[in-house]
């Protein structure tokens, strides 16, 4: 059974990239013909001898299988800004017809496609603030793993965007805690999360390097049961 998801945030900067990337090498790992498409990116990064963005350019430093770089993403925006304002910036707006429709072909040529989110569940797409990312994702009818900090405030963060998504009957697939360093605050925070949701939940280390992705192994068999049903 072919099984395409969103990686989504309970804010910006939580690690979706690092997740979307890690569950990309999972899946490859298993021969898995797998695509990370990230339908919207903002911030390009310049340096002495080129300039690329960050999300995109991570999945293709890690990836096994080099990718259709027109498969990746479907709107890149210089300025690191919410996509709304960073499309405005440029003289132009976000599609939703444009994502779900490459949504469409991509999961018909890929067994698995992972989307992954920009920013939080509210984050505006197109100048009016008409369409959030939530919206898109509703649209979509994928389901959604979402990922969170372990540090205080998360589950105020976490609950709220399950409470979200559960309003919209977006099927949540599991929760991903990213960045644990093993403090006993952490722990009593992913111990309230899973008693109070009931959901599969992943732990993620911490990595000192992005090269120890390469490496990181975590496994929770209800997790990848309920992601990748067989």
């Amino acid at each position: 059974m072919t099984q395409h998801f969103w990686v989504v945030g309970t804010d910006t900067d939580v690690g979706k990239t690092i997740i979307t990337t890690y569950f990309m090498r999972y899946l490859q790992a298993q021969g898995k013909n797998v695509l990370p498409y990230k339908p919207v990116q903002t911030g390009i990064i310049r340096d002495t001898s080129r300039s690329y963005y960050g999300d995109t350019n991570f999945y293709q430093s890690f990836t096994e299988k080099e990718f259709v770089t027109e498969h990746l993403n479907s709107y890149s925006f210089p300025e690191p800004a919410s996509p709304h304002y960073a499309a405005r910036l440029v003289g132009t707006t976000i599609q939703q017809n444009v994502i779900l429709e490459k949504i469409q072909q991509l999961t018909s040529l890929y067994d698995h496609v992972i989307c992954e989110g920009a920013g939080g569940l509210f984050v505006p797409l197109d100048s009016e603030r008409n369409v959030q990312l939530i919206d898109l994702i509703q649209e979509s009818q994928l389901p959604v793993v979402l990922v969170a900090r372990t540090t205080v405030g998360t589950i105020n963060h976490t609950l709220l965007s399950i409470e979200a998504l559960t309003s919209r009957k977006i099927p949540i697939a599991g929760l991903v805690l990213n960045a644990f360093e093993g403090s006993e605050t952490e722990k009593d925070n992913i111990q309230t999360i899973q008693e109070l949701t009931k959901l599969p939940i992943l732990v993620f280390p911490r990595l000192t390097t992005v090269a120890e992705l390469k490496e990181v192994r975590v496994e929770n068999k209800e997790f990848f049961e309920r992601l990748l049903p067989t």
